[in-house]
C-alpha cells in the first residue's frame, strides 16, 4: 500500500454534525488527507470555528448551516455544494439527536423527533448526495450508526435504538442497490464515545463509568478522534471493494459475551 490509497486531492467531502466532536475530527481528517471539505450544522459558530482549521490546512471550505430534521434545509443545503463545488464524493452522515426515555413513558412526539433526526434526515442526505454520485459514477457514502444498531442497550434508547436499527438497513440497502453503479455506503457503529453528554451522565451516575467499561475489553471509552483513520479509509479508494459494512468502533464490546469479562487473571467459571 502507498499513500496514494489514502489521498483526497480533488476531492469534496461534506459531513453533518461537523460542529460536534466526532463530526469534527471526520472533517478535519479529511481535510488533512486533502478534501475539500462542506462543514454541516445547525450550531454555524462552531462549524466555522471547524473552518478555520481546514482553511489552515490550506484546503477550501464551506459552512453550511443545516437543521438534519429538515428535508428542505437539506436541499437547500446540498444546491449550495452544487454552485459553490460541484461535485460531492463523500458524505458522513454524523449529525442528530434523539430523546431518551422509557418504553412505557416515551410520547410519540418524542419516538417522531428521534426519527425525523437519526432515520429521515439520514435518509434525505443520502438521497441527495446519492443522486449527484451516481451521475458521476462514484461517491462514498458514510452514516454513524451505533452500537444499538444491531444490539439492545435498554436505559431508556428505545428512539434511539429503533432509529439506528433503520440506519443499519438502510445502509444495507442503499450498497445493494448503488454498488454496481460505482457508489458505496457504509455505516461505523461507536460505542460510547467520551463527550459533553457522556461525561455529564458520568457525572451525575458515577457508578455508570464502570459499568460502561466493563464491556469494553479495550479498557477505555472512545474519543472523538478514533474516527479519523476509518473516515479517510472510507473516503478513499483502499476501500473500493467495501460497502454495506457495518464497522463497529468499539474497543471489541460487540465481540464480548454479555456474560464475558476481560482484564482478570481469574478463572473460574
Amino acid at each position: 500500500m502507498t499513500d496514494s490509497l489514502f489521498n483526497l486531492a480533488g476531492k469534496v467531502a461534506a459531513v453533518s454534525g461537523a460542529a460536534g466532536s466526532m463530526g469534527r475530527a471526520m472533517s478535519l481528517a479529511l481535510a488533512e488527507a486533502g478534501a475539500d471539505v462542506v462543514l454541516i450544522d445547525l450550531n454555524e459558530e462552531g462549524a466555522r470555528d471547524a473552518a478555520k482549521e481546514i482553511e489552515e490546512l490550506g484546503q477550501n471550505c464551506l459552512v453550511a448551516q443545516c437543521d438534519v430534521s429538515n428535508p428542505d434545509d437539506i436541499r437547500t443545503m446540498f444546491a449550495s455544494i452544487d454552485e459553490v463545488f460541484g461535485q460531492i464524493d463523500f458524505l458522513g452522515n454524523v449529525a442528530g439527536d434523539a430523546v431518551r426515555e422509557k418504553p412505557e413513558t416515551i410520547r410519540l412526539e418524542d419516538i417522531e423527533y428521534s426519527w425525523r433526526n437519526l432515520v429521515l434526515g439520514r435518509f434525505c442526505c443520502c438521497q441527495e448526495a446519492g443522486r449527484r454520485m451516481l451521475a458521476k459514477g462514484s461517491g462514498s457514502i458514510v452514516n454513524i450508526g451505533s452500537l444499538a444498531s444491531v444490539t439492545a442497550l435498554g436505559r431508556g434508547h428505545i428512539g434511539y435504538s429503533m432509529a439506528m436499527g433503520a440506519v443499519a438497513q438502510m445502509t444495507r440497502e442503499l450498497s445493494t442497490e448503488w454498488a454496481h453503479r460505482g457508489v458505496r455506503v457504509n455505516a461505523i457503529l461507536p460505542a460510547q464515545v467520551m463527550n459533553d453528554g457522556l461525561q455529564k451522565r458520568i457525572d451525575a451516575d458515577p457508578e455508570i463509568r464502570d459499568r460502561f467499561l466493563s464491556g469494553i475489553p479495550s479498557g477505555r471509552f472512545g474519543h472523538p478522534d478514533d474516527i479519523r483513520g476509518l473516515s479517510v479509509f472510507l473516503a478513499s479508494d483502499a476501500s473500493s471493494w467495501i460497502t454495506g459494512a457495518l464497522i463497529p468502533m468499539d474497543g471489541g464490546n460487540l465481540a464480548q459475551n454479555a456474560g464475558g469479562s476481560h482484564g482478570s487473571e481469574t478463572f473460574n467459571e
